[in-house]
């Protein structure tokens, strides 16, 4: 395997066993694009041989976004709990909504919409957990609308990881054979440097490299680890943190048996190596790792998140409140996020079922 450019995947076919991927469909922020896209995907027939999806959110909300999309023809099920068994072809709706939530607001950032949203995200990690279903894919939220409703996280990746129990969740971003993991995320550039440690550089690695070879079924995995500082520091003369931070942990990490290479200078790599003999790459910092990837595949690219005992993808975009019940959503990514959603979870049925 290898880093290559990214084009889009069409789904996988189903199954072995002829059994679909049953996902939860979260349908993020109400007033942002989420349920548009999410209705778009499955509007599309050629996802849903390959799955099951049950949606977890608000029935109104889906209506309202529905009639501006003029769709009339999905069938969907409001149901209690999550079914056991979805009728093949229909998609089946957990409603969460509390009879006082107010209508949706097109592009408007509310309490309510946070709290919506994020109840749909607990739901649907609790499904993943007791087995209801098989993965989850998360539409758009907003964060601060989630922080108005008093849940004081910066997003999904930190919120699921800590009701999983998971320690070092890793944001991964993924197009094709392009997978770019990152060593901090969500926090401000200034606190970047004091949170690129060796320890911090190592743990990414190993969690990199169980995702890829669990979820995307790589036996001998390499992994490109990027500098800090322009020019990778230009052996220290724009800065320290190659020589004395990063080189250390790509030492380190493969003394434990990995097969990493680094510090490499991020523009160069960007530029010049995307077809080189790596199936993933890891940035130090949300930017250096997403502007690029978003540059390549804005219109099909998933955040995974890699490290959590569960499956959960997400696009790569925001709620675009902007463009919110005007129609003119893509839905090229959040369609991505489901297939990877169902590749995913066949990879690590498969990883299980078959013995080491």
């Amino acid at each position: 395997m290898r880093i290559q450019r990214p084009t889009f995947q069409r789904p996988e076919p189903p199954a072995p066993n002829g059994a679909p991927t049953r996902v939860a469909i979260t349908l993020g922020d109400p007033n942002g694009i989420g349920p548009e896209v999410v209705l778009k995907s499955l509007h599309d027939p050629s996802l849903m041989p390959s799955m099951t999806p049950v949606l977890i959110g608000s029935a109104h909300v889906l209506r309202v976004h529905a009639d501006v999309l003029g769709f009339s023809d999905l069938d969907i099920h409001v149901v209690d709990e999550v079914p056991e068994e979805v009728p093949h072809g229909d998609v089946a709706l957990l409603d969460v909504a509390e009879a006082d939530e107010p209508p949706v607001s097109f592009g408007a950032i509310t309490v309510e919409g946070g709290r919506l949203a994020m109840r749909a995200v607990e739901r649907a990690v609790d499904a993943c957990v007791n087995g209801s279903v098989d993965a989850m894919a998360t539409a758009p939220i907003s964060k601060a609308a989630i922080n108005k409703a008093g849940y004081n996280v910066p997003g999904h990746t930190e919120f699921i990881a800590e009701r999983t129990g998971s320690a070092k969740p890793t944001m991964m971003m993924v197009a094709g054979g392009l997978r770019v993991g990152l060593v901090t995320s969500h926090v401000a550039l200034s606190e970047v440097p004091t949170m690129v440690t060796e320890e911090a550089i190592l743990e990414k690695v190993r969690v990199i490299d169980a995702s890829l070879r669990q979820d995307f079924a790589i036996d001998d995995p390499t992994i490109a680890v990027l500098g800090l500082n322009p020019h990778a520091g230009e052996a220290g003369a724009f800065g320290k943190e190659e020589e004395e931070i990063i080189a250390p942990a790509v030492e380190a990490a493969r003394q434990e048996g990995f097969q990493v290479e680094g510090p490499l200078a991020a523009d160069g790599f960007f530029a010049t190596q995307l077809d080189s003999d790596f199936d993933a790459v890891l940035a130090m910092y949300h930017d250096q790792g997403l502007v690029p990837f978003k540059a390549l595949a804005f219109d099909h690219g998933v955040n995974y998140t890699a490290g959590l005992p569960i499956v959960r993808t997400s696009p790569d975009h925001g709620t675009a409140h902007g463009i919110a019940g005007k129609g003119m959503a893509l839905p090229g990514s959040m369609r991505s996020a489901l297939e990877l959603a169902v590749a995913v979870a066949r990879h690590r049925q498969q990883r299980t079922e078959t013995p080491a």
